[in-house]
């Protein structure tokens, strides 16, 4: 907080010497004193005020840079945070179309491997059915020679019985004896009908076990076969459950990563959004801080400015001395000026009347030389017409000689003419400019 002012013990003593009337220089010395007691307390009041209101601008202004620089970092960190969510969007997209791919890929595999087994088990069920189609038929062709050869065998014992009748009834022609006979052959047959019934039903038993036999063997093949191939399916299944159970949990792993991110992007704007209320906070602020410390140093400018009024009156009754001093230097120097002037235009007045006489005289004398030295050319040429003789051409010489001489002096004279007109020319030039430069000055 500010220090307390002590305002209204100053007001007082302002106000009492408001009051009274009294300069400093009329004051006694226990007032002086007083007055000085005061002005030291407001003094160091003033000083007490303006470090404090130093220091609250210092705070103020490192609090403003510590918030842009938070603020700034908080972009920063902003800025990183987005760039690294892009990322691992993109880095998450990726994945997915390779997880995608690749599951593509599994059941690519699968569907292929389904194929394959279908089309195995096709090619060994037929293979098994032609197989067994083919025991069958070569089953039929065995009971088919079977049943031939025991019709052989039946029409070889019925000849062979009839043969027997007849050679009885040819040899034994009592009745007994052929009874006999019958009998013997009776049994002989049954006999032989009795071992060829049990041949031939060991040959089909034999038979039948071959083909049970035959059957048990493909029958286990064929559960081999099947057994092989659920097993290989149940693995690949096993696999794509595996492979799917991976890609669910690396799917839920960046989810959680998204979410993670999404949350730290949250809280970063919730603090920025803290940081630029601050900010804010802190720009309202200023222009409150800023005015008290601009009527803090127009206080300030007042309160010092009583003790320079002082010296101020002193500097300006000295200012008025030298002031009153100048204008009489300057009424002085201007009189001198108008005098110089008036001196300067006489003698310019009087170099160009002088030089005017002397212009005249000169052209007055040119032109009496010009005319005398037109007759002297007339004269002679008139002398050389008259006379052309030998003689004429030394006078001639010599005339010659003369008008040279002449025309020298008409030109030095034509010279020193222009040299006077040119010198009264520059001397009106530079008193017009001098002129110029006084007014001016005077001014």
């Amino acid at each position: 907080q500010p220090p307390k002012t002590k305002g209204k013990k100053a007001g007082k003593g302002r106000s009492s010497a408001v009051v009274d009337g009294l300069s400093t220089e009329e004051m006694s010395k226990d007032q002086l004193e007083e007055h000085i007691v005061r002005l030291r307390e407001e003094l160091d009041r003033e000083r007490e005020e303006r470090s404090y209101f130093q220091l609250e601008r210092d705070k103020i202004q490192a609090f403003w840079e510590i918030s842009k620089r938070n603020l700034e970092e908080t972009k920063a960190e902003l800025r990183n945070r987005s760039r690294e969510r892009e990322e691992a969007e993109e880095r998450h997209r990726v994945e997915i179309t390779v997880y995608k791919q690749k599951l593509k890929h599994v059941l690519f595999e699968h569907h292929n491997a389904v194929s394959e087994l279908k089309t195995d088990g096709v090619a060994s069920a037929s293979l098994i059915q032609n197989q067994h189609t083919r025991s069958e038929l070569e089953l039929q062709r065995d009971v088919q020679g079977l049943e031939a050869e025991l019709r052989e065998k039946k029409l070889h014992n019925d000849s062979h019985r009839c043969h027997a009748l007849y050679h009885q009834s040819t040899v034994f022609p009592s009745v007994a004896v052929s009874t006999e006979i019958e009998v013997k052959y009776h049994t002989v047959t049954q006999s032989m009908a009795e071992a060829e019934g049990k041949k031939r039903r060991a040959e089909v038993n034999e038979l039948e076990d071959r083909m049970k036999s035959r059957v048990a063997t493909l029958m286990a093949d064929h559960d081999r076969a099947l057994r092989g191939a659920e097993e290989y399916y149940s693995a690949v299944q096993t696999k794509l459950l595996t492979d799917q159970r991976a890609l669910k949990d690396e799917l839920a792993e960046v989810q959680k990563q998204q979410a993670r991110a999404d949350r730290d992007l949250s809280a970063a704007q919730q603090e920025n959004s803290r940081l630029r209320e601050s900010l804010q906070e802190a720009e309202r602020k200023l222009p409150e801080l800023q005015k008290q410390l601009q009527d803090y140093n127009q206080a300030k400018a007042k309160m010092t400015s009583r003790a320079q009024v002082k010296v101020a009156e002193q500097e300006l009754r000295d200012l008025s001395v030298e002031h009153e001093l100048l204008l009489q230097a300057f009424e002085k120097v201007q009189q001198e000026r108008d005098e110089l002037l008036r001196k300067q235009a006489e003698a310019v007045v009087e170099v160009q009347r002088r030089s005017g006489l002397k212009e005249l005289l000169l052209e007055r004398k040119l032109a009496a030389l010009t005319e005398t030295l037109e007759k002297k050319e007339a004269q002679l040429c008139a002398a050389l017409a008259a006379t052309r003789q030998p003689a004429a051409s030394s006078a001639a010489n010599k005339l010659e000689e003369l008008l040279e001489r002449k025309q020298v002096t008409i030109s030095g004279l034509q010279e020193d003419l222009a040299r006077e007109c040119q010198v009264s020319f520059q001397v009106s030039v530079v008193t017009a400019r001098h002129h110029a430069t006084v007014a001016s000055r005077g001014r």
